[in-house]
Formats: structure tokens, C-alpha cells, sequence
């Protein structure tokens, strides 16, 4: 690959593959091959560095699911974030409301083998936020000094979407039914234009903090995966972050690319640019780590 000039773009399974071999250390030291984007920022999705994206939306002033230190705190609907058992990359997450609650859902998928104690003893627990989900699919260009939004897109999620189907004479049946969410695919949706200038802010206020914490910072593709909760005014609250191509199929459905270009484009096409331009530029220095 060397030998032929090959520029490497990572994706979620390069992170989740390899890291189950290698440290994030020899990923950094080790991978030879030129990395598009800033490959020193991939480990920032790990919610046990601590460097992490918690970190870096704190010091970006962007608001973000508040936590709580044990079973013992909680005091309203939240979200408990656990390896799965048989898929250590994969997460089993469950919706509780109160420390007896959550005793009964962890009991409950112990028993089914889906979770470990080790790895509810390592969990997340965060305030579930109410509002519907969209991923914000943004894109640094160092090369224009230039934030777009390339689209929008929100989450298919098993078997929370069928839940939500149930006609409401059986949601008293389902009741016992415990809540899942593996991913199962995204679809496009749009923003209200009200809601526009606020996601834009809060890009532009990671991208800031990302160069501050780890120069040079986002380099390319990058998305805020956000619930917006009820107002007024509405807010978004930034539960994940992805900080390489997001896995988001469906951003080119959306016109937001098509406003700035005349014509939509996909990550990789967004990405293919970008290197284009720097070549032609003699930049390549500067969208590469």
C-alpha cells in the first residue's frame, strides 16, 4: 500500500476490529499507511480514555446526557450503557428508572447471558433524554476552513421500533417486554430550518475544542448523534460522537450537501474532494496524520 501511494480512510469496524487486537498506542505508532483525518482522535469514542468525547464536548460547552456515578443515583428514566456478553464492541443497553429497577433489568439479562457483571460494573448510566434522534454528519475541510453538514439521518433500532408500532391496546401486553436497541439501519430526515443555525454552532464549537485538545484537531467526516428535547426552546443534547465516516447511509438523501454544492454527495465522494483539492493545492500535509 505504501509502494502505492495509498491513503487510508477509516470507518467504524477498522476502529472496532482492530482495536480488539491492538491498543490504541500501536494503532497510532504502528499504522504506516497514511491515515485520512486525524488518526490520534479515533480513540476519543472510547468512554474509558480519558481524553474521551465527554471530555471534549465539556470543554466545547455542548450539553450532553448527565451521568450518574452508581445504581444507587438514579432518580428518573435512564439509559444503562454495558458491553454485551458475547460481543464485547456491541452494547447491551437497558431503561431503568430507579436503583430497584435497574436491579430487576440487570437480573433479568444476566440471567439471559447478555450481560456480565464485570461489564455492568464498567457500564455508563446516563438521563435518557426524550426527543427524537438525529446524527448531525458534519465535515471539516482544513483545506477551505470550512464547516458543511453533509446530511441528516436518524436510527432503525431493534425492538424498539417495533415497540413503538404496538396499536395501544397491546402496550399493557408488552409491558414486561424488555427494551432493545441493536442497530438494525439509519434512514434520512430533515431538520426544521430553526434548528439549522444551533446544529451548525454546535460543529463548529467541536471542532474548535478538538483542535484545542489534539492538534490539528477534526480532519473530514465527523457526527454528533443528538436527541432534540422539547422547549421552548429546543436543544439538542449530543449523546455520541463519531469521529471518522460515520456509519450513516443515508446522508446523501438529505439536501444539505446539495445547498452547498449544487448537487449531493456522499461521505466518500465529500472525502475524494477534499483529497483533490489538497493535491492539487500541494496540502496533502494537512488532511493527513
Amino acid at each position: 500500500m505504501l509502494a502505492q501511494s495509498v491513503l487510508f480512510v477509516p470507518n467504524r469496524s477498522f476502529e472496532v476490529y482492530l482495536h480488539q487486537q491492538y491498543s490504541y498506542d500501536q494503532i497510532e505508532a504502528g499504522m504506516q499507511v497514511p491515515i485520512f483525518g486525524n488518526r490520534r482522535l479515533l480513540r476519543a469514542e472510547e468512554r474509558d480514555e480519558a481524553s474521551n468525547q465527554y471530555a471534549l464536548l465539556a470543554q466545547a460547552g455542548i450539553r450532553y446526557p448527565r451521568t450518574f456515578a452508581s445504581p444507587a443515583e438514579i432518580d428518573g428514566l435512564a439509559m444503562v450503557k454495558a458491553a454485551h456478553a458475547a460481543v464485547s464492541f456491541e452494547r447491551a443497553f437497558f431503561l431503568c428508572s430507579s436503583p430497584s429497577e435497574y436491579e430487576a433489568q440487570a437480573a433479568k439479562l444476566l440471567a439471559a447471558g447478555m450481560v456480565t457483571r464485570d461489564g455492568l460494573q464498567a457500564a455508563r448510566i446516563e438521563e435518557y433524554a426524550l426527543g427524537p434522534s438525529v446524527n448531525l454528519n458534519f465535515f471539516w475541510s482544513p483545506i477551505l476552513g470550512e464547516l458543511e453538514l453533509l446530511g441528516t439521518d436518524t436510527r432503525r433500532q431493534t425492538n424498539l421500533d417495533g415497540l413503538r408500532a404496538l396499536p395501544p391496546r397491546e402496550f399493557i401486553a408488552a409491558g414486561a417486554i424488555p427494551v432493545r436497541m441493536e442497530e438494525a439501519g439509519h434512514i434520512a430526515t430533515t431538520l426544521t430550518e430553526s434548528m439549522l443555525e444551533p446544529a451548525f454552532e454546535l460543529g463548529e464549537r467541536f471542532v474548535v475544542a478538538a483542535r484545542e485538545a489534539n492538534p490539528p484537531g477534526v480532519i473530514g467526516p465527523f457526527a454528533l448523534q443528538c436527541i432534540i428535547v422539547a422547549g421552548p426552546p429546543k436543544a439538542f443534547v449530543v449523546y455520541d460522537v463519531s469521529l471518522r465516516i460515520p456509519g450513516s447511509p443515508g446522508t446523501r438523501y438529505t439536501p444539505y450537501s446539495a445547498y452547498r454544492w449544487g448537487t449531493d454527495r456522499s461521505v466518500g465522494e465529500r472525502i475524494a474532494f477534499e483529497v483533490v483539492l489538497a493535491r492539487d493545492a500541494d496540502r496533502l500535509e494537512e488532511i493527513l496524520t
